[in-house]
C-alpha cells in the first residue's frame, strides 16, 4: 500500500495539501523554475512557494539504507533531514545501552527538530527502519537562515514538532496504560501510515525497542493479532491484513497526533 495514497496521511494529498491560515495571509513570490517541487516529502509540499523557495537551493538528496545512523544522540546538530521514504525511529537510551522506542518520523516531517528549539545537539538516537530511503538534507546553517527570513516558514515547521510531541506523549501514554497487544496495533499503524507496501521490515528487536517487553510476549502479541486477521506474521515481517482491525484494536492510542497534523499542517 502506497503511503501516498492510503493510511491517515492520506487526506493531505486528496485535498490539495491546503495551507495554514497564517499562510494563506501572505501572497508568496513564486520560485524559479528551478525550484519545482521535486519532494515526496509531505511537510515540504505543504510550504507556501515563497518558503519552500528559501531552502530549495539548499538541498542534497542522500540515501540511507535500514539500520543507517542518521543522527547520534550527544553529537551536534549539523544538517536537517527531510525523508521522502521510510521511517526515522526516534530511540532514548538508558543507562547499560538500553534503548527503546519513542517515535517514529516519515515522510511528514524532518529530522532534526530540536535545532528549530535552539538546541544544537541531539537528545536522541534516530535510525532508518522498515525500508531504505532517500531524505533531502539541508546544512544547519541555512536552515536557519531561510527560518530566519520567514515567519510562515517557521511556524509550519514549528507546528510539526508539535505534532511529534503529541505522538511522543501518545507513546508513554499507551505504555503505561494499555496491553501489549493494543500497543503493538498501534506501533504497526504507526510502520503502515509510513511505508509504501503492506508488507513491512518489523523485526522482534524492532518489537521490543517500542514494546520493552520480552521476546515471548511478543510472539505472543503477534498471535492474537493473527487470531483478529489483523496481520500476518512471517519471519522479521508484518503483513497488514486489515487495518480496519487494527485500528479498532489499537483503540484511543493511535489517531490523535494524526488529526493533529491534519488539523495543523494539512
Amino acid at each position: 500500500m502506497d503511503w501516498t495514497t492510503s493510511g491517515d496521511w492520506a487526506p493531505l494529498e486528496r485535498s490539495g495539501l491546503e495551507r495554514s491560515g497564517l499562510e494563506r495571509s501572505v501572497s508568496p513570490t513564486p520560485p524559479p523554475a528551478s525550484y519545482s517541487r521535486d519532494t515526496r516529502n509531505l511537510l515540504l509540499l505543504s510550504l507556501g512557494d515563497a518558503d519552500y523557495a528559501l531552502l530549495a537551493p539548499h538541498f542534497e538528496r542522500v540515501p540511507f539504507a535500514v539500520g543507517d545512523l542518521i543522527t547520534r544522540a550527544g553529537d551536534r546538530i549539523d544538517s536537517i533531514c527531510f525523508p521522502e521514504e521510510g521511517i526515522a525511529g526516534v530511540l532514548d537510551a538508558l543507562e547499560g545501552d538500553h534503548r527503546f522506542a519513542v517515535g517514529l518520523i516519515g515522510a511528514e516531517g524532518f529530522v532534526g527538530w530540536p535545532a528549530l528549539l535552539g538546541d544544537d545537539r541531539s537528545p536522541y538516537d534516530v535510525v532508518m527502519r522498515a525500508e531504505h530511503g532517500d531524505a533531502l538534507r539541508i546544512p544547519i546553517d541555512r536552515f536557519n537562515d531561510a527560518i530566519a527570513q520567514s515567519a510562515t516558514l517557521r511556524t509550519t515547521l514549528l507546528r510539526f514538532v508539535q505534532v511529534f510531541m503529541t505522538q511522543m506523549g501518545r507513546t508513554i501514554v499507551s505504555s503505561l496504560a494499555h496491553s501489549i497487544e493494543r500497543r503493538m496495533a498501534r506501533w504497526i499503524l504507526l510502520y503502515h501510515d509510513r511505508v509504501r507496501e503492506d508488507d513491512i521490515c518489523m523485526t522482534h528487536e524492532q518489537f521490543r525497542l517500542m514494546l520493552g517487553v520480552r521476546r515471548s510476549s511478543i510472539t505472543e502479541a503477534l498471535h492474537r493479532l493473527e487470531e483478529e486477521h489483523a496481520i500476518r506474521a512471517v519471519r522479521g515481517r508484518v503483513i497488514v491484513r486489515d487495518r480496519a482491525t487494527l485500528m479498532r484494536m489499537a483503540g484511543d492510542t493511535y489517531g490523535h497526533a494524526e488529526a493533529e497534523y491534519r488539523r495543523l499542517i494539512g
